[in-house]
């Protein structure tokens, strides 16, 4: 079995393609969350796609879900089936590869769906398999080899349905890519799998099983599952477990020795496996600090760093001034007032986003902005039903009683985390404030059909990333965060927590940027030599300082030297009343340096634009790929 330490930092590729790669995910045939946009990102780059010959998706397919199912026919969802035995489809394919691909399904009692789906300018193969009745007998085999293999315990995770799902799928996805034909002629060092996740693991495992040493596979690490897992799982957050990893760190003390043994998490047990791999890449600093805090072979390997990319987009000042106008149109309709400025915060209905952090600076910023005679309005856009309410039932609710301003909890409209959101925080604040509403959208779909008819006419998804002053994205767990940063290209402030992902991406670009001239080295203090915020070690850079850069962190994890654990155990001791405290004096910090770099004039905005663009195009995909993802390909590749 290739370990990840194979490719030493001074080798280099011989060639100048690579013939295959698959990605084995969950979002294979359709996008679905983060790795679906890292997908977007990669798979549309021109530089991926000059670079390598074929891509395949590997994934699962859910034939009993009638939801999945039609999106996967629609042609508007951008997949073009070619082999479906569910769909009754076969006319897209060789006769060959159709007798192949039945010998798959037969052998392992499954459904297989082939494809090309598109990303950008590019279409790309996918591979999908149905085994809603899988052949249980070769399943039980792949699961004793994982055992015999890798000692993992499957029997300890029998009860999750999702562990059983990607352990069943794995063998006939590899057997499906080789009834495809997709690997003929190839060496070793020829052909990829990039397993993205955990979920994309077993893939790798079913190609070490069945030709061991014939091809190269790559775990590429979207987030840390266990950190995940005992950041939310506590009252302390990440204020707790970054304090415990930092002087755990110091001891070279593990995870399971300082938190116990996690053994029990499928998912921590599967990760660990991922060392077999011939190499692990990670989206940000932490994630890759949290991978080696597993210990073990995890501690002392390579991990290269592989930063999400965010699309950088030219805008002009009146398209700018457009979207921000429809926005404060829908803020006077709702509140009454038109703002000064517009906040916004995107981002899923899920604990780790930490949306009280969000009203917690806005009480401080009601205060400031109080003090100047201006006025603003955060708008959240998040949601527990991501299928959304239907158009009648909004405009009912917008009649009623004020939707999205006044919500109810007893009718359908607050759903699971909504109510407490609302309820807690959001309706306290706006009886409080001042100068500025809190408008809780708990509604995708940013037009008048989906968010009811005060909105007006012309608004799209667009405006709310092109007319914001600032995005919020104060989370407690963040492996990168590209929504936090993605208005930066049109002029916004993004104002993200020290356990964001994107930080150390942010300050690589902002450095790059002074090194050409682009940013002030006599503003911005020169380039960094502290390294980034906790959990990365170190103090933040200078370039976060200066008044007219466009990212503002919030330090939820820095404590006081009266607060700073002095061993691991001491961290642990970090509870809710410790968090509170911490988070209070940063969110007045952040509510401070957000008042002072919140553009008074076209002139201001117009820096913050020029400064957010060439951040963004220094962080674009096209440079991701370039600068790190094929440099780690062609690592693994070397003959």
């Amino acid at each position: 079995m290739i370990g990840a330490n194979r490719m030493s930092e001074g080798e280099n590729a011989v060639s100048d393609s690579i013939p295959l790669v698959v990605h084995a995910t969950h979002e294979a045939g359709a996008k679905v969350g983060g790795i679906g946009s890292v997908l977007d990102g990669i798979l549309s780059a021109k530089s991926y796609n000059e670079k390598v010959g074929r891509t395949i998706l590997a994934g699962p397919m859910f034939g009993l879900d009638p939801a999945q199912m039609e999106r996967l026919s629609d042609p508007a969802q951008g997949v073009q089936i070619r082999y479906s035995s569910l769909h009754g489809i076969f006319y897209g394919v060789s006769e060959s590869v159709q007798q192949a691909l039945r010998e798959v399904e037969q052998i392992y009692q499954v459904a297989l769906l082939y494809g090309l789906r598109q990303f950008g300018d590019a279409a790309h193969e996918v591979l999908l398999v149905d085994a809603s009745a899988p052949h249980m007998g070769l399943a039980d085999s792949f699961r004793y080899f994982l055992w015999e293999n890798y000692g993992l315990e499957s029997h300890r995770y029998s009860h999750d349905q999702e562990y059983n799902l990607y352990i069943t799928i794995a063998q006939p996805l590899f057997s499906g890519l080789k009834a495809l034909g997709v690997d003929s002629g190839l060496a070793p060092h020829e052909r990829v799998i990039i397993a993205h996740e955990w979920l994309g693991l077993p893939v790798a495992f079913a190609a070490q099983l069945n030709e061991p040493e014939q091809w190269r596979t790559i775990f590429y690490a979207h987030e840390a599952a266990t950190a995940r897992l005992l950041v939310e799982g506590h009252e302390g957050h990440d204020t707790r477990f970054y304090n415990a990893l930092l002087r755990a760190r110091e001891s070279h003390l593990p995870l399971d020795t300082v938190f116990g043994d996690q053994g029990a998490f499928f998912k921590h047990a599967i990760v660990r496996q991922a060392v077999h791999c011939d190499a692990i890449f990670a989206v940000g600093d932490a994630v890759r600090e949290e991978l080696r805090f597993l210990g073990g072979a995890f501690a002392n390997c390579r991990i290269d760093l592989v930063y999400n990319g965010i699309r950088a987009e030219e805008i002009t000042a009146a398209e700018q001034e457009g979207s921000k106008g429809r926005l404060q149109d829908y803020c006077m309709a709702l509140t009454g007032f038109r703002p000064d400025f517009v906040f916004t915060h995107v981002a899923r209905m899920v604990l780790s986003k930490a949306l009280w952090r969000d009203v917690l600076v806005m009480r401080h910023l009601d205060r400031l902005l109080e003090s100047e005679g201006k006025k603003a309005a955060l708008l959240v856009l998040a949601t527990s039903a991501p299928a959304g309410r239907e158009p009648a039932q909004v405009r009912s609710w917008e009649s009623e009683y004020g939707w999205p301003v006044g919500h109810r909890g007893d009718n359908g409209d607050l759903v699971g985390e909504e109510a407490p959101f609302f309820f807690d925080d959001v309706e306290p604040f706006n009886h409080s404030a001042s100068s500025s509403r809190i408008i809780f959208v708990n509604q995708f779909g940013w037009n008048r059909d989906r968010c009811g008819a005060r909105m007006p006419a012309a608004m799209a998804f667009g405006d709310i990333r092109r007319g914001s002053d600032l995005e919020f994205g104060q989370s407690i767990y963040e492996p990168f965060g590209i929504a936090q940063i993605e208005p930066l290209n049109f002029g916004a402030l993004s104002c993200v927590s020290s356990a964001c992902g994107c930080i150390g991406f942010v300050q690589q670009a902002a450095e790059d940027l002074i090194q050409q001239g682009l940013l002030p080295a006599e503003k911005n203090g020169g380039p960094s030599e502290g390294g980034i915020l906790l959990p990365h070690g170190g103090a933040m850079g200078p370039v976060f300082a200066d008044r007219t850069f466009p990212v503002v962190v919030a330090d939820y994890i820095g404590l006081t030297e009266e607060q700073a654990p002095e061993s691991p155990q001491d961290a642990l001791a970090i509870g809710r009343e410790t968090r509170r405290r911490v988070e209070a004096r940063s969110a007045s910090v952040a509510a401070q340096v957000i008042f002072e770099r919140l553009p008074r004039s076209r002139e201001e905005k117009a820096e913050l634009t020029r400064v957010g663009s060439a951040l963004a195009s220094s962080m674009s995909w096209e440079k991701v790929v370039e600068a790190s993802l094929l440099p780690g390909l062609f690592r693994v590749c070397s003959p």
